[in-house]
C-alpha cells in the first residue's frame, strides 16, 4: 500500500490572519471559529503563527507582527503522515501550517488529523497479506477472528520502540482511538506481529486487554518471527527497549526562522 502523505489528511480551507492586522483581529477570529491559533500570512506567504496565549496582557490594537511567533515548524504536503505525527507529538504543537516550496500557505495539519491517519493505519488488507505469506511459507490454512487479547500473554517480536511514538499511542488508547493489534495464535503461543507501541502503551497504562486481529493456526509450528524473538532474547513486553527522541531516525522536519524586517 502507498504511504499516506500530509496532503491526504490536511485541511485545505485554512483560516489565517493578515500580517498587517492587530490583536483584535485574532480575538475576532477566535470568537468566530473557536480555533485557538492561526497562521499569519503576507500575500499568501506564511510569516508567523499567532495563538490565543500570545494575546495575554496585549493591547487589542497591538500589531500582529509584534506578538506572532516567527520561529515556525511547517509541513510539506508530500511529507509522510507518520513523520508529521512524530513532529506534532514530539513538539507539543497542535497544528502545523502546510506550505509549498515558495512558503505559500496551502493547508494545515492538526493533531486530530494525524490521529485519524494512525487509526486508519492497520487495514484488513494488511492482515490478509500476512495470512497469504503464512500460507506460502508453511502450507497451512490460517483463519481470522477479531477479539480481545491479554497483553501480558503476548510474545514480542520487535526489540525496540521509540518514546515519542509510545506517548502518541498512550494518548490514542486513553481517548479510545487505538487501532487493533495483529497477533498470531498457535498452540501455546500468542505472537505479536504488529502493534508493539500500542501493546507497551497499554501495559504502562495498566490495561489488561486490547482489541486485535487474531490469525489462528492449528498446526504446532514455530514461526520465523518466534525464532527472531528467541535470538533477541525477547519473551515479554518488558524486554523491549524504549529509545529516546535523540536516537530516533531523522524525520522530514522543516524549521524556518523568518527574518525580522
Amino acid at each position: 500500500m502507498d504511504k499516506k502523505k500530509v496532503r491526504d489528511y490536511m485541511t485545505y480551507d485554512v483560516v489565517s490572519i493578515n500580517a498587517q492586522g492587530t490583536a483584535k483581529d485574532v480575538i475576532n477570529a477566535i470568537r468566530d471559529t473557536h480555533h485557538d491559533g492561526f497562521p499569519v500570512i503576507d500575500d499568501r506567504k506564511v510569516v508567523g503563527y499567532v495563538s490565543a496565549r500570545d494575546l495575554l496582557f496585549v493591547y487589542p490594537y497591538t500589531p500582529i507582527e509584534k506578538i506572532m511567533s516567527r520561529h515556525l515548524i511547517v509541513a510539506d504536503p508530500d511529507m509522510d503522515i507518520n513523520d508529521a505525527a512524530r513532529v506534532i507529538f514530539r513538539s507539543g504543537i497542535q497544528k502545523l501550517p502546510v506550505v509549498d516550496d515558495d512558503n505559500n500557505l496551502i493547508g494545515i495539519i492538526s493533531n486530530a488529523d494525524v490521529i485519524r491517519s494512525q487509526i486508519e493505519h492497520v487495514s484488513p488488507d494488511k492482515v490478509f497479506k500476512f495470512i497469504d505469506t503464512l500460507r506460502q511459507l508453511h502450507d497451512i490454512e490460517p483463519t481470522l477472528v477479531r477479539e480481545k487479547v491479554i497483553i501480558q500473554d503476548l510474545l514480542p517480536t520487535q526489540s525496540k520502540i521509540y518514546q515519542d511514538e509510545l506517548e502518541g499511542r498512550m494518548y490514542e488508547i486513553q481517548k479510545g482511538l487505538a487501532e487493533p493489534l495483529i497477533v498470531v495464535r498457535r498452540p501455546g503461543r500468542l505472537v505479536l506481529v504488529d502493534g508493539h507501541h500500542r501493546a507497551v502503551a497499554a501495559h504502562r497504562l495498566g490495561i489488561k486487554e486490547l482489541d486485535a486481529y487474531i490469525i489462528e493456526i492449528d498446526e504446532d509450528i514455530e514461526l520465523g518471527l518466534e525464532r527472531t524473538a528467541r535470538e533477541m532474547n525477547l519473551s515479554t513486553l518488558d524486554d523491549i527497549k524504549i529509545l529516546d527522541y535523540a536516537r530516533h531516525p531523522l524525520v522530514a522536519l522543516t524549521h524556518r526562522l523568518v527574518r525580522h524586517s
